[in-house]
This record gives structure tokens, sequence and C-alpha cells, in this order.
């Protein structure tokens, strides 16, 4: 998929597109990666830091994007929920080997609404749902028997999956975006690299040298 197809009006590949709206790009970037990717094209890396400044990175899914920026769900109480408490500030990095692109993403953190949060989980398999409620996630496990356990007691609790509720402490965040760079492999390392930056509420862009 990394063939050049000519160039656009910055002399880069024309994969880059001339669109002022970065979620535009993605978008279109995306439906590349999710018709090559072998699996969850929609897989990133989030990263937070906690109250020590200490980063923290971990795989998460890309569950909802629209112009108001990139979402994805998780136990509220988990760890990266309480970094996320902590520090808003938060980044993302999404890494297609298959077609040879990455786009880094970085913003602050918003908790999605109520009946945002409902609607996707109400969406999500039987098992997804009951297991949001069995794992107390990040917290010690003395045995996987302890896990398994609760897991057939919220079965026998939630025994039809139209109504299994959604708990409190599970929930979406948003990341809204300030600054989103789309990278492309170039052989010998000659990488292009487009970033857009959010300045007084509008988008500009630039290259940058790899």
């Amino acid at each position: 998929m990394n063939q050049k197809n000519g160039k656009n009006s910055l002399g880069i590949d024309k994969c880059f597109e001339d669109l002022d709206n970065p979620i535009e790009l993605f978008n279109n970037w995306f439906k590349v990666a999710k018709s090559h990717e072998i699996n969850d094209p929609n897989a990133l890396a989030l990263a937070t830091s906690d109250e020590n400044n200490q980063p923290n990175v971990r795989m998460v899914l890309l569950k909802g994007l629209n112009d108001e920026g990139f979402v994805f769900y998780t136990n509220l109480t988990s760890k990266k929920g309480e970094e996320i408490n902590n520090n808003k500030k938060a980044s993302m990095c999404f890494h297609w080997k298959s077609i040879r692109r990455q786009v880094r993403v970085l913003g602050k953190l918003e908790k999605v609404s109520d009946n945002e949060a409902n609607s996707y989980f109400k969406s999500r398999p039987y098992k997804n749902k009951i297991g949001a409620w069995a794992s107390t996630q990040s917290k010690i496990l003395k045995s996987r028997d302890e896990f398994l356990n609760k897991i057939k007691d919220y079965e026998k609790k939630y025994p039809n999956n139209d109504a299994v509720p959604r708990p409190e402490y599970w929930s979406g965040w948003r990341l809204v975006p300030t600054e989103i760079e789309f990278w492309l492999d170039g052989e010998g390392r000659i990488h292009e690299r487009l970033i857009y930056k959010k300045l007084d509420n509008k988008w500009n862009k630039n290259l940058l040298y790899p």
C-alpha cells in the first residue's frame, strides 16, 4: 500500500490529500486501514500520566469518532481512569503496519455523556457486558477462579442480554484533539509527515522533517 501515486500541492504523497480538516483525513486513512489490517484497525496506543508525571501507555480500541474527537471506553476506576482523573491531557498513536502509516493525536480528555455511554454499552456482546460488571479492572486478583466465579454470579444476576445495565463506573472518554500528525513510511527512512495544530479554533497544517 505504500506506493507513491503522485504528489499533492505540498509535494508529498497524494494519500495526505489537500484537506483543511484532519478528522476528515483520518477517516479516509482509517477506511484504508480497515480494508487491509488483519486485526483491530481501530487499535491505538493511549498514553496518560500519573500524579508523579510517570507516563503510562496501553492499547485500547477506538469506538467513536466525529469532529469533536476520538472515543474509547473503560472502567473509570482502573489505572488509566485514575490517571485521567489526575491529568486530562493524553495522546494516542495509531500504527497501521500493513499500509505503513501512523497517526498521532494530542489533546484533552472529556467524559462522554451518559446517553452516549448507554447506547454503546447496549451494543456490546453479552460477555463483554458481564465482564464489565465482574472485573474490578487493574486491582489485584488473588486467583483466576475468583474472577471466573464473579462472571458466573453476574450471568445469573443478568441472564438476559438486553437487560444488562451499564455499571456507573464504566463509561467513555473523548480525546478532543489540539494536534494531529500523519506519517507515511518512506524508503531509506525518508518519511513524510504532515501535522495539523489547532490555533484559535482553526486547524493549521505544516510539513515536518522526518
